[in-house]
């Protein structure tokens, strides 16, 4: 890809103008002078509908916005990210997890290798899933399998956790549990849910020796073989990863270890043999509608034209607040129980994936990348942290996401949930004006003094931006497609931030020292720190006793 300071575009000049020029814009005028403005500023692809028209954007702001893609050469870079150039540059790996949502039907139209490969992965897994469904495979006891603890962290436990709490309208009969903390408590309480005689574990670590992961792991194999044959492990225990070697040692047979692939990042492997347990607790026909969702927006990306393209047009939005008005967060508000780990899940794949200060020629940048994401499902979120979003000093452009049909025929309920939905994104885009408080308090009985002192706060500034993102219902497959469409919304983030979106150094800083620190904690030590962390160790040891 190539290497092109934005600032330095023309269409970055062309944006600060636009911005000093775009001060005074309102939303509310916007719509009263522009007929057209809704449907001039909606996407639509297939079931997805999206609405950027409540965002501070002028179709000026939108053809800078696409010019300012078009000089960072977005194209160039998308054709990288699909061909498997080596665009993850400091680690020297490709970028592919997209080759892992090619549909099985479609095996026969690629040479790819990564396709290749990612499709005899997913048909192992999907044959080995399907065999623990139809009783095929069975517990030690020559029993049914009715649970499964997945074990791992980040990528190897947000996707999947979040996807089959997504997709809870579509569990089986088989109950799926996540375990990733390494505080023991953690642990212990998922433990205490378990019958270990019919119980399968997943052990998902790339290198098999993630910190938490492999102890979390052993603490739970000992447990099992506390309370069944050791020889059993074989029969319940499978993981996911690259190290055969270690996984074998621990005593995993080799035929159920489950490939994972250099080429595809922690973050975004829920699409891989990562995702079993997700296709464990709902099926390989509905995790393969996950995949070609994943795909189907794959294309869209791919194909349309940055004006119209989704992922794109929701990534320049997100450049304007950050860059230009100064917006450091991103709410996501999906109007949905379903999603309520959407926000996590997105926490580490933008933040992980954009949080760096260090441009793609290794220089210091100036001018900020990445953005803080945050947010809770709606109407929860309204009863907590949306009177900031209406009243606070802070700009926050925010998500909303929801589904046209419910899961079930509750129409009472569903009603009133977007009837919140439809209705905060107009509040926060025409506000109370300070005339409509003043006629709202002549309709009480209060005197005046007590009318002047509350009409200050009772008025709503309003021009809060937001996107709405009404999706038909959510299935598999439109899940899929939501969650691609923010993955590609990153890469093009960081494609014109000129950053590398596809390491990690950070994280690894912390592995790194945490390691020491466990080393002086296990021997009760406190050279070589800093005063608060030798005085906070000291502190520690003193309750050991």
């Amino acid at each position: 890809m190539k290497n092109i300071d934005p600032t330095e575009t023309n269409s970055w000049q062309v944006l600060k103008e636009h911005y000093n020029n775009l001060k005074k814009f309102d939303l509310k005028e916007a719509f009263e002078t522009n007929d057209s403005r809704a449907s001039n500023f909606t996407l639509v692809e297939d079931d997805f509908y999206v609405d950027l028209s409540k965002n501070l954007l002028t179709t000026a702001t939108r053809d800078a916005l696409v010019d300012l893609a078009e000089e960072c050469d977005l194209n160039g870079a998308i054709d990288s990210y699909f061909n498997g150039s080596p665009i993850n540059v400091t680690e020297g790996r490709k970028v592919m997890h997209t080759a892992l949502r090619t549909p099985l039907h479609k095996a026969n139209d690629h040479n790819s290798t990564y396709i290749k490969q990612a499709l005899e992965s997913k048909r192992k897994m999907f044959e080995y899933v399907d065999k623990i469904h139809d009783g095929t495979l069975t517990t030690y006891g020559g029993n049914k399998f009715d649970t499964v603890v997945n074990i791992g962290i980040g990528g190897s436990d947000l996707g999947p956790n979040m996807i089959y709490d997504a997709l809870e309208a579509y569990h089986n009969n088989i109950k799926v549990h996540f375990i990733s903390n390494v505080e023991g408590d953690h642990v212990e309480e998922i433990l205490r849910k378990l019958n270990p005689e019919t119980t399968l574990f997943v052990i998902v670590s790339k290198s098999f020796g993630t910190q938490e992961t492999l102890t979390n792991a052993t603490t739970v194999r000992n447990w099992f073989t506390d309370r069944v044959n050791p020889a059993a492990v074989g029969k319940h225990f499978i993981a996911v990863s690259s190290n055969v070697d270690s996984a074998t040692a621990f005593g995993i047979d080799k035929e159920n270890i489950f490939q994972m692939f250099d080429w595809v990042g922690g973050r975004f492997s829920l699409w891989s043999t990562v995702g079993i347990s997700v296709a464990l607790g709902v099926g390989t026909q509905n995790f393969q509608e996950l995949l070609e969702g994943g795909h189907s927006m794959d294309i869209h990306f791919q194909e349309t034209r940055f004006k119209n393209n989704i992922p794109v047009q929701l990534a320049l939005l997100t450049i304007w607040y950050n860059n230009f008005f100064k917006a450091q967060s991103e709410a996501i508000l999906p109007y949905t129980q379903y999603l309520q780990k959407l926000p996590s899940y997105l926490q580490q794949a933008i933040m992980e994936s954009n949080g760096k200060s260090v441009d793609r020629n290794g220089n210091p940048v100036d001018y900020q990348t990445g953005n803080i994401v945050w947010g809770e499902p709606g109407t929860n979120a309204q009863h907590a942290f949306f009177q900031l979003m209406h009243q606070g000093t802070k700009l926050i452009p925010a998500h909303f996401i929801a589904f046209a049909k419910a899961k079930y025929h509750h129409p009472d309920h569903h009603n009133k949930l977007m009837a919140n939905f439809f209705a905060q994104t107009e509040a926060l885009m025409n506000g109370k004006t300070e005339a409509s408080v003043i006629a709202d308090l002549e309709k009480t009985s209060l005197s005046s003094e007590q009318k002047n002192k509350l009409r200050p706060f009772k008025v709503f500034k309003g021009n809060k931006p937001t996107t709405t993102i009404l999706i038909d219902e959510l299935t598999p497959k439109s899940l899929g497609k939501l969650i691609a469409m923010y993955e590609h919304k990153i890469f093009v983030e960081g494609v014109i931030w000129n950053i590398y979106s596809y390491d990690q150094w950070g994280v690894e800083l912390g592995k790194n020292l945490a390691d020491t620190v466990l080393n002086d904690i296990e021997s009760q030590k406190s050279d070589g720190h800093d005063a608060s962390t030798t005085a906070l160790l000291m502190q520690f040891y003193s309750k050991l006793s």
